[in-house]
């Protein structure tokens, strides 16, 4: 109950998130002293962008924070941490485009982004209680309740692989579209690809991790059912 040899992956899993972070953080303030050559600030570009492809209804509002941009699909208003609204670094301009990406799988319907916000609800509830039915259900050794947990613990799973392409293919509009609007140079296609490769990293690692624990909750419960 207290050790499954799935722990030695869990940890390993763990660290990759730490260094994960770790990276996304150094990597996002290296190329945060990097200007762009057009001078652009991240919110010019993202309000380019969305002027391009018709969505001039689309607000962008800074937020206090650093990496704390998202685009909200709710409202539809980008926010932006005030660092990628006001400067005109390879960091804030890719960060900006990244966001805007997500805002053209909106409009297009992008069936992973589709799905992602149709399992939200569910999600969220699933979320909640399953800690609480794996915790009772590995306590009272209720095998039930552990099943019960691992089956909403598997719809939060779900959402975090949906989540992997849907961020990766922002990154990749946002990259191709700044290349095709003139954003930045050839030359500062490299800085672009690793401040958005760290940044889905992070993705993965929490993916990962969360699947890592799931196949160990599936191999607990299937071990005492046979028992």
């Amino acid at each position: 109950m207290f050790f499954h040899p799935m722990d030695f992956l869990i940890i390993i899993a763990f660290l990759l998130s730490l260094w994960a972070q770790f990276r996304v953080s150094g990597t996002f303030n290296k190329w945060s002293e990097v200007s762009t050559s057009t001078g652009m600030t991240g919110y010019e570009a993202a309000r380019r962008l969305l002027d391009r492809n018709g969505l001039h209804d689309v607000p962008i509002e800074p937020i206090p924070g650093k990496l704390s941009d998202h685009y909200d699909p709710v409202n539809r208003v980008v926010r932006l941490s005030e660092p990628v609204y006001y400067e005109s670094s390879i960091s804030a301009v890719s960060v900006a485009c990244h966001e805007i990406g997500h805002v053209i799988q909106h409009k297009e319907h992008y069936p992973m982004l589709v799905l992602r916000h149709k399992m939200f609800p569910v999600v969220r509830f699933a979320s909640g209680i399953a800690p609480f039915l794996l915790i009772a259900g590995f306590l009272f050794q209720a095998m039930n309740l552990v099943g019960l947990g691992i089956i909403f613990f598997s719809a939060a799973v779900a959402f975090q692989l949906v989540t992997l392409p849907v961020e990766f293919n922002a990154s990749n509009r946002a990259r191709r579209l700044m290349v095709a609007e003139g954003f930045i140079r050839s030359d500062e296609e490299r800085g672009v690809a690793k401040v958005l490769n760290a940044a889905a990293l992070t993705y993965v690692a929490a993916a990962l991790i969360s699947l890592l624990e799931l196949i160990k909750y599936i191999m607990i419960f299937t071990s005492n059912r046979d028992d």
